[in-house]
């Protein structure tokens, strides 16, 4: 029987994945919330399929990925998150072939799809990635790297380690309005979560590594 690790810290995802694997024959499932966790259930089960969150887990960066890749290597990984920059998909295929990639507007024949491939050993790649893959990056994508003067003070406020509803709080905005700010400048920096955008916008200057931390 193979085991199937839920790594995800939302009670919504987790139900929804455990009820299709209850559809599927011959796999166990075990739920861990933080990183610890996983390494501790690795150590059991090193063959297990896990299925993990890439942007809301405790992965600090790419990183992360890759020391579980190279302590486990018999384990295979389903990276399922509602958006991921191209950058960090062409380095993760790159990295290893033992990582799947499903976004999170797959339709429930990939999902299905790629669990069963991941059960087999096998890689797959949703169609959103594959044809963020196969599509060539225009002028216009690159210059959309700038930042404006909103979305670097709210940057600015993310590398302090202010909360989004702290920053609307601050900005006497709305938290969607804050939240949609955070989505745009993780997408223009082509990065997954705060450590990796705090980092980026360190080494390129647009932030002041004396005044502000990772």
């Amino acid at each position: 029987m193979r085991n199937i690790i839920i790594a995800d810290n939302q009670d919504i995802t987790r139900a929804g994945i455990t009820y299709l694997l209850s559809q599927i024959e011959g796999c166990s499932c075990q739920m861990v919330t933080d990183k610890s966790g996983l390494i501790a259930q690795l150590k059991e089960q090193p063959e297990s399929v896990i299925i993990v969150d890439y942007t809301l887990f405790d992965f600090v960066g790419e990183t992360d990925l890759q020391i579980i890749t190279l302590r486990f290597p018999r384990a295979h990984i389903i990276l399922w998150s509602e958006d991921l920059s191209l950058e960090f998909i062409q380095s993760v295929v790159n990295m290893d072939n033992k990582i799947s990639i499903l976004l999170k507007d797959a339709r429930m024949s990939e999902i299905q799809q790629c669990i069963e491939y991941a059960l087999r050993g096998e890689r797959y790649l949703c169609q959103h990635v594959t044809e963020m893959l196969l599509t060539p990056i225009s002028a216009a994508d690159k210059e959309s790297t700038k930042l404006t003067k909103t979305e670097t003070e709210i940057l600015k406020d993310i590398a302090l380690g202010m909360t989004t509803r702290e920053i609307a709080e601050k900005r006497f905005s709305s938290f969607h309005t804050v939240n949609t700010h955070r989505k745009n400048i993780f997408r223009k920096l082509g990065v997954n979560n705060v450590y990796e955008a705090i980092r980026y916008a360190m080494r390129m200057g647009l932030v002041d590594a004396a005044e502000y931390y990772i």
